[in-house]
């Protein structure tokens, strides 16, 4: 009898091994099954969150269909301990190990609320935005000029999040005094900039930030920047361009970021400097007698008179020989490239021909229809 009783405890037991070991499979083969989403959510992990908490989060968003293989799974994979905080973005069919892997991961928040703080050559803006998980687009939410505008509650709200990204956006063609004093206004940094970095010194580029960085560590970032891309563009310059050294070509790059915005157009204003360089003509460009006016400080908010025209200052190149003594602005990479490698034409003359674009020249005679053709778009657009 006895032995009757061992025997079926044994028949049980093997059968209860392979059920628990069908068991542990099909978990297993859950954990790492693809997912129920059926496009991509941000999940947000609170400070203080645990595993229990986040498994029902994403049974109640429909990312898992169990929350109890989600927690075995993060617990026998030794994660449970190894939570974030932060939002993260799911993306669809997620399975739950890679879900436990985004947010065990760390680093950075890949969804959620942004604040960038633009810097432009005309004004600063800060805005709030939240990237929208389904298109993976940036929605704005807020947004205001400070100093100006009334700080919005919704700033307000995120600035007390801790999952906040923070980016600082430095437009092309900025002032090294313009970052200066926009980075005044970043209140999630910290410090003084006592000095004003020398002109065109600053890359223009996006910076994400966090909390707490110092005002000079991001100037520092946006200096070694340039100098990686300065240097680049230096050594891959054309033969026999009329510039000394890489400092000339910096010059020259902020020159032509000022005079025009049209991205196909930069190489094209490039070759018209280069040829006045070589033929001994003065360049003749308006944004450096601004320069000379302003120092960078601020934008002049008029047009240019005559006898500012004709005013000696370092920067007037209506006056001057050559380049001037340092660059006007800070200018992007793709205006440095166009200084060390203009196209190669017979253009010295260049003027706006009213489609935001420019008229190019060989000839004065040329040039000088140009100008009448846009002295006429002028008063057209006066009289509408």
């Amino acid at each position: 009898m006895w032995r009757h009783i061992a025997s079926n405890f044994l028949t049980f037991l093997v059968v209860l091994v392979f059920l628990l070991g069908g068991v542990i499979l099909w978990g297993q083969s859950e954990y790492t099954a693809a997912g129920p989403l059926d496009e991509p959510i941000c999940l947000r992990v609170e400070r203080g969150s645990n595993m229990r908490a986040v498994s029902r989060q994403l049974e109640a968003e429909g990312a898992v269909d169990s929350g109890m293989i989600f927690r075995v799974g993060a617990d026998y994979t030794n994660k449970t301990s190894q939570l974030k905080a932060g939002s993260w973005l799911i993306p669809e069919g997620a399975s739950m190990a890679e879900i436990v892997d985004l947010v065990t991961r760390g680093g950075a928040s890949t969804c959620g609320t942004e604040v960038v703080y633009r810097i432009g050559v005309t004004d600063a803006e800060i805005e709030v935005r939240e990237l929208d998980p389904a298109t993976s687009r940036y929605v704005e939410t807020a947004a205001f000029t400070p100093g100006e505008d009334a700080v919005p509650e919704t700033y307000e709200t995120v600035r007390d999040q801790a999952d906040t990204r923070y980016r600082i956006a430095v437009a092309e063609g900025v002032t090294s005094w313009q970052v200066v004093q926009g980075l005044g206004a970043v209140d999630v940094l910290e410090g003084e900039v006592n000095d004003i970095p020398a002109e065109g010194s600053l890359a223009p580029d996006s910076y994400e930030v966090r909390e707490g960085d110092t005002r000079a560590s991001i100037i520092e970032r946006m200096q070694q920047a340039q100098q990686v891309i300065l240097a680049e563009a230096w050594a891959a310059r054309q033969e026999g361009l009329p510039l000394e050294d890489a400092n000339e070509a910096l010059i020259l790059a902020s020159i032509i970021e000022k005079e025009t915005g049209v991205a196909e157009e930069r190489r094209q204003v490039a070759s018209v400097f280069i040829n006045r360089l070589e033929r001994g003509m003065r360049l003749q460009t308006d944004p450096t007698v601004i320069y000379g006016i302003t120092e960078g400080q601020g934008v002049l908010g008029r047009g240019l008179r005559q006898s500012e025209l004709r005013a000696a200052t370092p920067w007037n190149t209506y006056v001057i020989e050559g380049l001037p003594p340092t660059p006007i602005a800070n200018p992007g990479r793709a205006s440095i490239e166009a200084a060390v490698n203009p196209v190669e034409t017979d253009y010295i003359f260049f003027v706006a021909d009213g489609t935001g674009g420019h008229a190019f020249a060989e000839t004065l005679d040329e040039h000088n229809r140009n100008v009448a053709r846009w002295r006429e778009i002028e008063a057209e657009r006066a009289n509408d």
